[in-house]
């Protein structure tokens, strides 16, 4: 920094407030430094800068799995409100490990993030309650931890599931199954809660929703997941899937075995990712909001981590889900 001042013909302060805060520089000034700046070579150190000032430029999302695309949406969305802060996003994937949750939350407090984005895979609040002994706010996204005292962005899950179940019996589906990932998972649960409300209230009994529960959420499971629906006794005639990469994998296979979608069995998914209206027979899905939840996680941290954060209050955030139909369940039940 000594260097850049002499070329420049500055004070080192002045070096200092271009780096850090070059709104208090005049623009002549400015760009002398910063030419200087490209000369010398000159690397700002930010380990030095963290230890003064114990606030980064970057926020971290942490998510399930980023080869899901609704999580993808999730971190354009917070990309988007970061940019416009003039902060960076740093995306990990705990690939639904509360191991890998820990680690990652871990490394974040030594890197003194600014602030967390966490969809968190630990139900129990462990590992947020131990990153919460750093001091670094976080928002909890598509998640509710009970007993964590913070912002939380989410979308509607139970009235989700209600909707995909009271279409598929508003269209005379009486046999319906319900594909899963881990029902330790609260989306999951909330959906199968909004599956079997609908279903009460169209007059289904409590076994004409029949559940399989796998061990993921992607494409394997939902293959996976289908053979055994079509190996049930009285088997159904619409499957509702936790998400779309479930649905996708029930299409394949119900595709393969020559079983015709929606004529004999009908399909809904949940998140309506691009993938969804593409498939080979367009699939009804339950729209969320992906960009706007990482977005509005991402504008409640940037405040809880600004000068006026001594004003913020914890705020819960949740959206509510839209019906999207399409081919896959277009037309009354084959009973």
């Amino acid at each position: 920094m000594k260097d850049v001042a002499e070329r420049a013909g500055v004070s080192i302060g002045t070096v200092s407030n271009v780096v850090n805060r070059p709104d208090l520089v005049s623009p002549a000034t400015r760009a002398r430094v910063v030419a200087a700046i490209a000369e010398v070579g000159f690397v700002r150190r930010e380990s030095a800068r963290l230890l003064r000032t114990r606030r980064s430029d970057a926020l971290a999302l942490l998510v399930l799995d980023l080869a899901n695309p609704f999580f993808v949406e999730v971190m354009r969305g917070a990309e988007g409100a970061a940019r416009a802060a003039g902060l960076g996003v740093v995306t990990c994937n705990s690939a639904h490990s509360a191991a890998e949750e820990a680690n990652y939350l871990g490394l974040f407090a030594a890197q003194r993030v600014r602030g967390v984005l966490v969809t968190s895979v630990d139900a129990t609040g462990g590992t947020l309650a131990a990153f919460a002994r750093s001091e670094i706010p976080y928002v909890l996204v598509d998640r509710t931890v009970p007993g964590r005292e913070a912002c939380r962005v989410l979308v509607d899950d139970v009235a989700g599931g209600a909707m995909a179940v009271g279409h598929l019996a508003a269209s005379g589906h009486r046999r319906i199954a319900f594909v899963s990932g881990p029902l330790d998972l609260p989306q999951c649960r909330d959906r199968l809660a909004g599956a079997r409300k609908a279903a009460g209230e169209a007059g289904l009994a409590a076994g004409d929703v029949r559940v399989i529960e796998g061990a993921r959420l992607d494409i394997e499971a939902g293959r996976d997941a289908a053979g055994r629906v079509l190996g049930l006794p009285g088997r159904p005639t619409a499957v509702f899937c936790a998400n779309d990469l479930l649905a996708l994998g029930v299409l394949q296979t119900l595709f393969a075995a020559g079983v015709r979608v929606p004529e004999e069995m009908a399909i809904v998914g949940y998140d309506d990712i691009e993938f969804a209206a593409a498939a080979a027979i367009p699939l009804s899905s339950i729209r969320q909001p992906a960009a706007r939840i990482g977005q509005t996680a991402a504008e409640l941290l940037i405040e809880e981590t600004s000068s006026a954060a001594s004003q913020h209050v914890h705020q819960a955030i949740v959206f509510q889900p839209e019906m999207v139909v399409r081919r896959s369940s277009i037309g009354r039940a084959g009973n």
